[in-house]
């Protein structure tokens, strides 16, 4: 009884340790629009807490080798963008290569228990969702991730020479808004069934 009062003090503990990250970034516009509601719903139930998460983005990421450290964002949109201000931003001075990319949804979602962790991937097949899992196992903190399938990677560009038409360029950013367009509808479907199912 003893070990289930100290696992569930350790749990409220690091949930309000989230809550209060989850507002810090949401003061300073850190998180996007589009998980505010989610998160700020995760956040105000009993069981369940998340302090982040990104809805999916389109970007063009500079890199001045395979190091994810010399790697930099060119330009970053949370939301479907016009061709021509890709095209305008390519055109732009630049060092090493341009990467064209899409990048899916991703939140960590954390309980304190198994069996709330497997809910959580239940609703994840409920919605859809096709990757996700358990990251964190530990006595009152079970972390679970989700990551959406839709995403494009594409080098379009090596020192000042774009490596691509403008055609092919226009052609890869309307099917990166489709696929963020898609990849929206799971962020809110799955934030549909969480408000019926999860307290």
């Amino acid at each position: 009884m003893e070990g289930k009062k100290k696992t569930g003090a350790r749990f409220e503990m690091v949930k309000k340790r989230h809550a209060a990250t989850l507002k810090k970034a949401e003061d300073e516009k850190k998180i996007d629009k589009a998980m505010v509601s989610l998160c700020d719903f995760i956040s105000g139930t009993k069981n369940f807490f998340t302090s982040s998460g990104c809805s999916g983005r389109i970007i063009l990421l500079g890199l001045k080798s395979r190091s994810k450290l010399d790697s930099r964002f060119h330009r970053k949109w949370h939301e479907k963008v016009e061709p021509e201000k890709v095209l305008e931003a390519l055109e732009e001075e630049t060092e090493g290569e341009i990467w064209l990319k899409m990048e899916p949804f991703i939140i960590h979602i954390g309980t304190n228990s198994l069996e709330n962790a497997k809910k959580l991937l239940s609703l994840k097949d409920k919605s859809g969702i096709k990757r996700g899992g358990i990251i964190t196992a530990k006595p009152g903190k079970f972390i679970v991730e989700l990551i959406g399938t839709e995403e494009i990677s594409v080098l379009v560009k090596r020192g000042k020479k774009i490596l691509a038409s403008d055609e092919f360029i226009r052609e890869i950013v309307e099917e990166a808004n489709r696929k963020i367009g898609f990849n929206y509808e799971r962020v809110e479907k799955f934030e549909e069934i969480v408000r019926k199912e999860l307290r």
